[in-house]
C-alpha cells in the first residue's frame, strides 16, 4: 500500500508543477515577449487604425464590399476559399479540377464585366485563391486594372490613383512587387475626401 500511495504523491507532485510551469509561468512568458517593442503589432494581430478607429489588420486581406456594386469605389483582395466551414486555407482543387476551372473562369469573367476590360487582360491572382485565401496583397498588374474604376467612382484622377498605387506597392510576395489592399483603400477614402 505504502508503494501506491508514493506513486500517487509523485504523480500529484508532477502534475502540481507542469500546471504551474505549463498553465501559468509559460503563457506569462509568452505573453511578456509578446510585449517586447516591435514584436506587440504582430502579437496583437497587426490592427490598422484610421482615426482612431480599427479599420483591420495588415496581414489579413478581406474583400470589401461594396454597398453600391455599380459603384464600387474600392480595390479588391485575391478570391477567397475561405468560407463558413473552411475559415481560412486552399480548397485543395488541383489545376485540373472541373469545378475549379469552372470557377475561375466564372471568375475571370465577372472581374472582367466589372472594370471593364476582356478576359484575357485579367492577371492570374485576380482569380486564384492563395494557401490562405487571405492574402492582404494583389499584384501591381491587378491593381492597374482596377485603377480606372476606382478612379471613375471615387472622382480621382486616374495619375492620383496610380500614385497611391506606387506608394502602396512594396516588395511583399517573395521578392515580388505586391500592392497592400488595405491601407490602398484607406488612402483612396483619404484623397476622395472619405465620401466612400
Amino acid at each position: 500500500m505504502s508503494t501506491l500511495v508514493k506513486q500517487t504523491w509523485a504523480g500529484l507532485r508532477v502534475l502540481l508543477v507542469m500546471t504551474v510551469l505549463l498553465g501559468i509561468l509559460y503563457p506569462l512568458a509568452v505573453w511578456a515577449v509578446a510585449r517586447i517593442p516591435g514584436l506587440e503589432a504582430n502579437a496583437e494581430g497587426s490592427i490598422v487604425t484610421q482615426n482612431g478607429q480599427a479599420a483591420g489588420s495588415s496581414l489579413i486581406g478581406i474583400d470589401p464590399v461594396p454597398a453600391d456594386p455599380a459603384h464600387d469605389p474600392w480595390f479588391h483582395t485575391r478570391p477567397s476559399a475561405a468560407g463558413p466551414d473552411m475559415p481560412s486555407g486552399a480548397s485543395n482543387k488541383g489545376p485540373y479540377n472541373e469545378d475549379l476551372v469552372k470557377s475561375i473562369q466564372e471568375r475571370r469573367d465577372q472581374i472582367a464585366k466589372r472594370e471593364g476590360v476582356t478576359p484575357d487582360q485579367v492577371p492570374p491572382d485576380a482569380v486564384t485563391a492563395s494557401g490562405s485565401g487571405l492574402d492582404p496583397a494583389i499584384s501591381v498588374a491587378y491593381a492597374d486594372l482596377q485603377a480606372p474604376r476606382v478612379a471613375r467612382n471615387t472622382g480621382l484622377p486616374l495619375d492620383r490613383v496610380k500614385q497611391l498605387i506606387a506608394q502602396n506597392t512594396s516588395g511583399a510576395g517573395i521578392g515580388v512587387p505586391g500592392v497592400a489592399v488595405l491601407p490602398l483603400n484607406l488612402a483612396v477614402r483619404a484623397a476622395a475626401g472619405g465620401a466612400h
